[in-house]
């Protein structure tokens, strides 16, 4: 097809003046790094998810490696995660020396499955990591009873669900500790950026040494407690996060108004099903997914894919299974099969143009193009 109308991005950022502004301010100021903006945007962030510490890092990334140290989980322990979520989430169990494992997820609201969690429990099991899935969380109630009556640690991966709730209680409040990312395509962004949150003083107290190099606190420049790394966000970056977390309502506002009227154009569509929300839980808008019934296969959704590119429509896979990455499949044996669910799942997503600056007309366009390739 001969595209002649603008490209429709997948993914863009929502920055005002107010965030330029706001990064002209620090380039003025010496405390590039280090300084008040970082203090001020982990102060503003620990209040909006109500936990005693906010830690700020430089990914979502970062995050769950620095947790997984403040838990002191290491070689020889297993933790548990969804086969179902971007590779960070199971790669930071690698990174501190412990084998990831994976459970199946819910069919209707892609999260792991407590019960597929608890049957995979061994006795080298040290944690869980369950990650809210696109914005919703899984249940969590769920997760806390099992992990108290067993003495596992619970990490809620949090990057997809800024804004969102459980019973009223914020995303990233509902476990041991909770992790965020602020990557371009997120609720908000930092550029790049991540945060730790938690209402235990060990895992923030080791998150604030392992991220600046292992200096404890109130330590000289070369006094170096532990291993560390530079996983430090900077006061730029911070900036930035401070004025989006002021905006974050108007921008969840606009966010949720792209998906209705998503939603209101697809409804009736019964060749798509979309996300189920967990009981008590609201959504944060991060992406809109469909996933097509069971009858299309795996390389019909491809075609898809490749058609709306071609026609100048961004579109994803949103996501692949994490356990038939070749890396984990050399590394642990994992082959077609394991996690059926999320198997099933994966070869018929599809995650269409969203972000808070979307336009009817591009759901227009984007709708129509979809519809018809069906």
């Amino acid at each position: 097809m001969n595209v002649t109308n603008t490209s429709i991005a997948l993914a863009r950022p929502d920055i005002s003046q107010r965030e330029i502004d706001a990064v002209v301010e620090v380039l003025k100021t010496p405390n590039l790094s280090l300084g008040p903006k970082v203090v001020e945007f982990e102060e503003k962030f620990a209040a909006q998810c109500k936990t005693k510490h906010a830690i700020a890092c430089n990914s979502g990334t970062s995050a769950l490696h620095l947790t997984l140290l403040g838990m002191d989980i290491g070689p020889g322990d297993e933790v548990i995660t969804t086969p179902f979520s971007f590779i960070a989430s199971s790669n930071c169990i690698m990174f501190v020396g412990a084998t990831p494992k994976f459970a199946d997820i819910d069919a209707d609201t892609w999260c792991l499955d407590p019960q597929e969690t608890d049957d995979a429990v061994t006795s080298k099991t040290k944690g869980i990591i369950p990650v809210d899935v696109f914005g919703i969380t899984p249940d969590m109630d769920a997760f806390m009873s099992m992990a108290n009556a067993r003495k596992l640690r619970v990490i809620e991966d949090s990057c997809e669900a800024l804004g969102a709730t459980l019973n009223n209680r914020p995303a990233g409040s509902l476990a041991d500790a909770g992790v965020f990312g602020f990557y371009p395509n997120k609720q908000i962004t930092t550029g790049e950026g991540g945060m730790v949150v938690t209402d235990d003083d060990t895992i923030a107290e080791i998150a604030r040494s392992v991220r600046n190099q292992g200096r404890g606190s109130g330590a000289g420049w070369l006094a170096h407690e532990r291993l560390g790394y530079n996983f430090r966000l900077s006061d730029i970056n911070c900036a930035i996060g401070c004025v989006q977390l002021d905006r974050l309502d108007e921008i969840l506002d606009k966010r949720s108004a792209v998906a209705a009227m998503y939603d209101k154009r697809l409804a009736g569509e019964d060749r798509l099903t979309t996300q189920a929300i967990t009981p008590g839980c609201q959504k944060s808008w991060f992406v809109y997914v469909v996933r097509l019934q069971d009858g299309y296969a795996p390389k019909a959704r491809d075609r898809i894919l490749d058609t709306l590119r071609e026609e100048g429509i961004g579109c994803s896979n949103y996501f692949a299974p994490l356990h038939l990455q070749p890396f984990y499949r050399d590394s642990f044996g994992f082959k077609p099969g394991d996690f059926p669910v999320c198997e099933a799942l994966s070869e018929r997503t599809i995650a269409l143009p969203f972000h808070a600056e979307l336009s009817e007309d591009d759901i227009d366009r984007t709708v129509s193009a979809l519809q018809r390739l069906l």
